[in-house]
């Protein structure tokens, strides 16, 4: 007799996911100053999931209008799935108004993977919705009330959260890529440094929860630390990216790669909330 196949299953899953810290209870003023960044990327979100972060303003006493705020970002290309850290009042709101609610985690340094209830989920390539920038990204950080900077249009996007965590932690060997990487793919090193020998190109996404090299010309766009790691670093050989984030601060490229690592060799890292590029020897 043959085995019927049940209906659904369930399964523990990591899935690219924004967190957009809200530091303001001036809503207006967030919407503006979304619209202001966004205007700068609209591509960026490309309808990934976002998760609002209310644990700033969790002690305010006052609540989004979350059917406004959805509607609104909507139209920004953001798809808000849920919140977090809100007060109770705040979550009850964001139930009614149909989302759902995220555990406010702390951020880790490395994440520590929760195994598939039926089988381990592999690194994978991802295929991309064209021109999709990400964390993500989520951009799985990686974003702090969307606050403006002289190094990056937007600061503190938390790219992909994951599941919690496997009573021990899963630390992948890196991953290698040695073919091209198209436009419209994305690349996740789930737990792992990512190295890549041939060229990146515009349009297409690499993602590390630890550091990436790129061996060749980087056209795309690079998100090391993915999950938080504030020591991840970027090393490539030749700079030419769209985008460059680490630990969800990153910097978008609309006036052009400084002159100092613009198809060069670089490498870039942390600085607090500041990224610093490096040249490095040809």
């Amino acid at each position: 007799m043959t085995r019927e196949e049940p209906a659904f299953k369930i399964k523990n899953a990591n899935f690219p996911l924004f967190v957009v810290h809200i530091h303001t209870t001036d809503f207006d003023k967030l919407k503006i100053e979304l619209e202001k960044r966004l205007t700068q990327t609209p591509d960026f979100f490309s309808n990934a999931p976002i998760v609002l972060g209310l644990a700033a303003i969790a002690e305010s006493g006052r609540t989004p209008n979350f059917a406004s705020l959805v509607t609104f970002m909507l139209g920004l290309g953001m798809r808000v799935a849920g919140v977090a850290g809100g007060s109770p009042e705040q979550c009850e709101a964001a139930v009614q108004a149909g989302l759902g609610l995220f555990p406010d985690t702390p951020t880790r340094p490395l994440p520590q993977v929760a195994p598939d209830l039926d089988e381990p989920t592999p690194q994978s390539i991802r295929p991309l919705q064209p021109e999709l920038p990400g964390f993500e990204t989520p951009t799985e950080k990686p974003a702090t009330g969307i606050q403006t900077g002289k190094d990056s249009p937007v600061d503190d996007i938390t790219p992909p959260q994951s599941n919690p965590p496997a009573t021990e932690p899963l630390f992948r060997p890196t991953m290698v890529i040695d073919k091209p990487v198209r436009t419209g793919q994305r690349i996740y090193a789930e737990g792992a440094d990512l190295v890549v020998l041939a060229i990146v190109n515009a349009g297409a996404e690499l993602i590390a929860d630890g550091d990436i090299h790129i061996y060749a010309p980087m056209r795309g766009r690079a998100i090391a630390g993915a999950h938080g790691n504030q020591t991840a670093r970027i090393f490539v050989q030749r700079l030419e990216a769209e985008l460059i984030s680490i630990a969800g601060c990153f910097q978008v490229f609309e006036n052009g790669i400084p002159e100092n690592v613009r198809g060069k060799p670089a490498h870039v890292h942390l600085d607090g909330s500041r990224l610093i590029f490096q040249s490095l020897p040809g």
